[in-house]
C-alpha cells in the first residue's frame, strides 16, 4: 500500500472513531433528555458498588426508595446545596470560582506536604501522608459523573461530564436534577437516595427531618462510608451546626 493509501485508511478510521464518539454523545444526551420525565432506575456508581459487593463476597444490603421533591424536607434540601454547591441555583452547571478556590487549597495542600530543604546529598523524607486534595465539583456535575461514567480520574472523563453537565443544565430543570440527585447519592454502603437515609439514621421520613439532622446527613455526603461508622461523631456534629446556620440564606430551585 502507498503512503497515499495508508494516509487514507488513516482518515477513514479517525472518522470512524470520531462518529462512534458523536453517537455515543448522542446517546447519553438522549438518556439525559429522557431524565426530565423519566425517573433513572439506577446509576453507574450504584451498578459499580452492586457489582463491588458481589465480587468481594459482602452481604448485599441495599436500600433505596424513590421520592418526588415535594417529599423531601426542605431544610434537607436546603443543607445540600449548602454543604455540596451554594451556588446551586445561580450557575449554569459549573461553579469556576469554586473551582479556582479549590485549585489554589490543593496547590497550598501540596506545598506544605513537600519537606523542608535539607544539606545537599541528603536524603528528602516523604511525607507521611500525601495531601487531602479537594474538588470544586457542583451537584450537577456529580450527578452527571454519578449517573453515567465511570470513577476513573483522567482528562478524557472529566471531558465528558463536562458535556455532560452542560447537557443536564440545558435539557433538565434544577428542580428535577436536585430531585434525580436526592434520590441517587450516597449516604453509606449500599444506601442511597434522601428516603432510605432519614429512615436509617433518623427513623423518620425524608419530609419529616428537622433542621439539624438535615445537617448532618449533608455533612456526611463528601465521605459517606467513613461518617457513617460515626455519624454522630464531634465533626459531624460541629459542621451540621455550621451547615444549619447557613441553611436560612439558601435559595431553594423554583
Amino acid at each position: 500500500m502507498s503512503l497515499r493509501g495508508y494516509g487514507r485508511e488513516i482518515g477513514r478510521i479517525g472518522a470512524l472513531i470520531g462518529l462512534s464518539a458523536l453517537a455515543l454523545q448522542g446517546v447519553f444526551v438522549g438518556r439525559i433528555a429522557l431524565m426530565a420525565w423519566i425517573d433513572p432506575q439506577s446509576t453507574t456508581f450504584q451498578r459499580s458498588e452492586m457489582w463491588r459487593l458481589v465480587t468481594e463476597r459482602r452481604p448485599l444490603v441495599w436500600a433505596q426508595q424513590w421520592v418526588d421533591l415535594a417529599q423531601v424536607s426542605p431544610h434537607l434540601q436546603r443543607a445540600v446545596i449548602t454543604s455540596e454547591d451554594a451556588a446551586f441555583t445561580e450557575h449554569r452547571g459549573v461553579d469556576w470560582e469554586a473551582v479556582e478556590r479549590a485549585w489554589e487549597r490543593n496547590q497550598q495542600a501540596q506545598a506544605r506536604a513537600r519537606p523542608a530543604a535539607q544539606r545537599p546529598g541528603a536524603a528528602q523524607p516523604r511525607p507521611r501522608h500525601p495531601p487531602k486534595l479537594v474538588g470544586g465539583s457542583t451537584i450537577t456535575q456529580q450527578l452527571a459523573k454519578n449517573l453515567l461514567l465511570s470513577s476513573e480520574r483522567t482528562a478524557l472523563r472529566k471531558g465528558q461530564e463536562l458535556v455532560l453537565t452542560l447537557a443536564l443544565e440545558t435539557l433538565v430543570s434544577k428542580q428535577r436534577i436536585l430531585e434525580i440527585y436526592l434520590n441517587n447519592v450516597e449516604w453509606g454502603e449500599g444506601l442511597f437516595g434522601a428516603q432510605a437515609a432519614a429512615r436509617y439514621y433518623f427513623r423518620v421520613d425524608a419530609a419529616r427531618l428537622p433542621p439539624e439532622p438535615a445537617a448532618r446527613l449533608a455533612v456526611m455526603l463528601p465521605a459517606p462510608k467513613r461518617f457513617e461508622k460515626a455519624p454522630a461523631s464531634a465533626y459531624v456534629l460541629e459542621r451540621a451546626a455550621v451547615i444549619a446556620a447557613r441553611m436560612g440564606a439558601v435559595e431553594l430551585p423554583r
